[in-house]
């Protein structure tokens, strides 16, 4: 069985292992005092351009979104995303159990448009009742989207510049950040990501790591006290040393963007592959997801030997199905896949 079901089917890349097992002996302070997370810190800030970020250590992406959204708002505040977001539809429901609702602008291909949010911040800050309503209190957006879609420099510059016109802060959940960063067409940098949002994070789970999400709260405005709402909040590592040392060895000679850009080579012959089998793809990604039309028969046969996801259906007769490369991908699970099909 062949898996292209995800980016996080997998351990950890060598030389994060590596890093491990090499600081496993050593005694350090817990809570991310530790020398592995300051020296991850630094070199997160070098490649963010940004000596005032300031950088926590979080095990999973729910938990992340969770906290650091929590952290954010006030009580009577909700989250702005497209109805897509990651948040609305694939975390269960964790914004909400913070007490905080998911205020949700149409998605257009996985994002969010800056019309779309400059108009409704318009019309609910012109709302003479808007006192009885769920305040907007901060925006989200995901890079690359759920659907495996990049947002511009531009597109992104126009969401903050209306966020910061409304003193609202934008977050960023960078999952597959990497991913995104070294996607084919994409013209946002770590340093731009830092100058152009509030708050990202850098994702580790599916990105090499055994696990973990480097949060990064931009311009030195991280929340007061943020340290005891991780502990609040159940997310805070004793150990935190586990993930300081793996991003230590992702942000060590360039691995996590070298390693992303493995996933993207693989994911664009994974495309041909289908294109020259006659499959339609059901959105265009230039990352490594990749969405395409399978008719429900062949849907079936390659459920046998393949594990990929069943996203919905295209029509009675197709279904979108989900196939996803990791910085682990091989030549020899696209040569299975290709035999296959």
């Amino acid at each position: 069985m062949v898996s292209f079901e995800n980016d996080y089917n997998n351990g950890a890349h060598p030389k994060v292992l590596q890093r491990l097992v090499e600081t496993n002996e050593e005694r350090t302070l817990p809570y991310g005092a530790d020398q592995f997370c300051e020296s991850a810190k630094a070199k997160i800030m070098a490649a963010c351009d940004d000596e005032d970020a300031v950088i926590f250590f979080l095990t999973g992406g729910t938990q992340t979104n969770a906290t650091v959204i929590d952290s954010l708002l006030r009580q009577y505040e909700g989250v702005v995303a497209a109805d897509s977001g990651h948040i609305n539809v694939h975390e269960a429901g964790a914004i909400e159990f913070t007490g905080h609702k998911v205020i949700t602008l149409p998605g257009h291909g996985g994002k969010m448009r800056a019309e779309d949010l400059d108009k409704y911040l318009e019309d609910f800050n012109n709302d003479e009742n808007n006192a009885h309503s769920v305040f907007p209190g901060l925006v989200y957006i995901t890079f690359p989207t759920e659907l495996g879609t990049l947002y511009s420099a531009a597109e992104l510059d126009a969401i903050y510049r209306i966020c910061r016109r409304n003193n609202i802060p934008l977050y960023v959940d960078g999952a597959r950040l990497g991913y995104g960063l070294a996607a084919d067409g994409n013209d946002i940098t770590l340093p731009y990501l830092a100058r152009h949002c509030d708050a990202f994070y850098i994702g580790g789970t599916k990105a090499g790591a055994l696990c973990g999400e480097a949060v990064v709260f931009t311009h030195g405005n991280a929340p007061r006290n943020f340290f005891t709402i991780q502990k609040q909040h159940g997310a805070l590592m004793a150990k935190a040393r586990l993930l300081g040392a793996q991003f230590d060895a992702l942000f060590t000679d360039g691995l996590y963007l070298d390693i992303s850009r493995h996933a993207i080579d693989m994911a664009k012959r994974m495309r041909m592959m289908f294109e020259k089998k006659g499959y339609r793809l059901w959105i265009d990604s230039p990352t490594n997801q990749q969405f395409v039309i399978i008719g429900n028969d062949d849907v079936e046969r390659l459920s046998r030997d393949v594990l990929f996801t069943h996203w919905g259906k295209a029509d009675e007769n197709h279904t979108v199905c989900r196939f996803v490369t990791s910085w682990a991908t091989t030549e020899a699970e696209l040569e299975q896949l290709q035999s296959l099909l």
